[in-house]
């Protein structure tokens, strides 16, 4: 039975629409981490620069600063990108969620009502069993 009722809910999924959908969510995917993983190359690459690099003269306290805040800007570019990257695929994702849900509440109901119908007919073909063998 059970297997039953989930191969009706496998049937009743719109596919097609989540196969249309499928390049946008992996697209989205795809943005994140390669943002994810850029920002984690540029980071990297910074920390070996500044280590094999020793500046030629020793830096003001200013110079520092202002190079720590230039850091600091750009990871939080780096950062708003990602969550721009993120918001769009959950964004997505929610949608197809929401279609799913609403899907599964209709093959929920329709279930109920066969549930009933069968519960009807049962009752119904017992009782002209009942029926036949009395007379």
């Amino acid at each position: 039975m059970a297997a039953g009722t989930l191969f009706t809910v496998l049937a009743n999924i719109p596919w097609g629409q989540v196969v249309e959908n499928a390049p946008k969510v992996a697209e989205g995917a795809a943005k994140l981490w390669g943002s994810v993983t850029r920002r984690r190359q540029s980071a990297e690459q910074a920390a070996a620069t500044e280590a094999e690099a020793p500046p030629a003269r020793p830096l003001t306290e200013a110079e520092q600063l202002r190079q720590q805040v230039q850091r600091l800007e750009g990871a939080v570019r780096d950062i708003e990108a990602q969550m721009q990257a993120s918001t769009e695929l959950i964004k997505s994702l929610a949608e197809q969620n929401t279609q799913l849900i609403a899907r599964i509440e209709m093959n929920r109901v329709r279930l109920r009502r066969l549930k009933w119908l069968v519960a009807g007919l049962a009752a119904g073909l017992g009782a002209t069993v009942i029926h036949l063998m009395v007379r």
